[in-house]
């Protein structure tokens, strides 16, 4: 007999008790496990609802990936399935035979579907399902563990679709019993007061990414400190209270709004994204102390830092083991500097990129930063671009970066001599001074990848993805 024969007549089987309408709890109970998947898939087809409930009740495997089978949300389905745990959830001890941990309504894993039906007979073995029923009874957790179930809150639309709405009210009435679990939640059109109500529906351990962008005033943002300080598991937090445009930074898009002290308490943030906040000169120092923990990434857009918010910059522990530093379109041309030196020194030993782009840093200020910027022995990439430096004040910067033999990037703007008076570059003044500093730097060290001047060329159209050791147009 072939592979494939065992798997069929388990079909017909299944086929034949739907058809028939011979499934009963007690029939249920007694088929193997093998045949549970084929015969939910029919069921489902088939829309019988009532088999999808026995089903679920005797369910033989850890989870259910039912948003993989019904692709899109399907109501009737919903609502069978859940009638279904509620006959479960209602007993205090639960049937022999129940291992359903997780419910997964996200359309996650059809390979689940896919070698259950058959599809794939000929390559899965029964040593194959063997180990797989093997895998998945060691991975049993304890008995009264909640019942999770997980889904994609994706929220385009200001009020929840039927289905949601349904979930929600179901899970509402059985706090304790079950978790609302997501891992990715993302807003972007509905109202403060009911996204938080539906919040409280999520179990917050579980929530990893939080994502709102829509319109919504400053005063209304601290309502969600509650939800934030529950949500352990917070990595990223993705907030935008406007309609700006997005900017590409390090792989990942992030975005923080205009904070109040009580609004953010994350314990285990990876990346921290301010961008074109007008006042953010009020909350920054609580933002900072708000960190429990030391941030990976901080990345801070088109504003302006008093010297003392520039002193809370080194002040904090929170940004004491930064990987990447980015400031871009910070004013500081009128900022005291030596804070900022200071926060190179604390992190020397762990700044992987540093970025300060556009921030009309002169060359009295520049000097500040040089010791701390020496000492920075991980450093992979420099971004200097866009401030007010003379040829002499790159000659000594490319000297203190001379020793960082790990930096793979540097991109350095066009010196003022080379500049119109309109900051236009003369190519013809440029070309040479560039070649002086390379000479410069080539006095301590090869450089592998290094740009002066805009970018990209406007002769060449080169960009600094490209592996030049100097890129130089006449």
């Amino acid at each position: 007999m072939s592979l494939q024969s065992p798997s069929r007549l388990l079909e017909l089987a299944g086929q034949s008790l739907l058809r028939n309408q011979f499934l009963t709890i007690f029939t249920v109970d007694e088929l193997p496990r093998e045949v549970f998947p084929l015969m939910f898939m029919e069921a489902s087809s088939m829309r019988h609802f009532e088999a999808l409930k026995l089903m679920v009740q005797a369910w033989p495997f850890l989870r259910l990936p039912l948003g993989s089978l019904m692709k899109t949300p399907d109501l009737e389905t919903l609502q069978a399935v859940l009638k279904g745990l509620d006959t479960l959830l209602a007993q205090k001890l639960r049937p022999r035979r129940w291992k359903l941990q997780v419910l997964d309504l996200r359309d996650v894993d059809e390979n689940f579907w896919t070698i259950w039906s058959g599809a794939r007979a000929l390559s899965c073995s029964p040593e194959a399902m063997s180990k797989r029923q093997t895998v998945e009874d060691c991975s049993r957790m304890g008995e009264c563990q909640p019942l999770k179930v997980f889904i994609d809150l994706c929220l385009k639309k200001s009020m929840l679709d039927e289905c949601l709405s349904y979930l929600c009210g179901w899970i509402h009435y059985r706090r304790g019993l079950v978790h609302l679990c997501c891992n990715k939640v993302q807003n972007y059109s509905m109202p403060t007061s009911s996204f938080r109500n539906l919040l409280k529906r999520v179990y917050p351990d579980s929530i990893q990414e939080l994502e709102i962008k829509r319109k919504c005033s400053l005063n209304k943002t601290g309502k969600f400190a509650p939800y934030l300080s529950q949500m352990s598991n917070l990595r990223k937090l993705f907030l935008a209270f406007g309609y700006d445009d997005e900017l590409y930074v390090s792989g990942q898009q992030q975005f923080v709004p205009d904070l109040d002290c009580p609004f953010l308490c994350l314990y285990y943030p990876q990346m921290l994204y301010i961008r074109k906040i007008s006042n953010i000169e009020e909350h920054l120092e609580h933002l900072l102390r708000c960190l429990k923990n030391p941030l990976g990434t901080f990345i801070f857009c088109h504003a302006y830092l008093a010297d003392r918010d520039m002193e809370c910059l080194s002040q904090y522990p929170s940004l004491s083991q930064l990987k990447e530093l980015h400031l871009i379109h910070i004013l500081m041309g009128t900022t005291n500097l030596e804070p900022l030196g200071a926060l190179l020194e604390k992190v020397a030993a762990t700044l992987q990129i540093l970025t300060l782009k556009d921030c009309q840093i002169q060359d009295s200020q520049l000097g500040l930063l040089l010791p701390a910027l020496s000492r920075c022995s991980q450093l992979t990439t420099f971004y200097f671009r866009g401030n007010e430096t003379s040829t002499n004040a790159l000659k000594d910067l490319l000297r203190h970066t001379g020793g960082l033999s790990k930096l793979g990037l540097e991109l350095y703007p066009a010196p003022l001599e080379c500049l119109d008076n309109r900051g236009h570059v003369n190519w013809e003044i440029l070309t040479p001074i560039r070649a002086e500093l390379m000479r410069t730097l080539r006095e301590f060290r090869q450089p592998k990848r290094i740009f002066f001047g805009p970018i990209p060329c406007p002769s060449c159209g080169s960009w600094p993805s490209e592996k030049v050791d100097f890129h130089l147009c006449s």
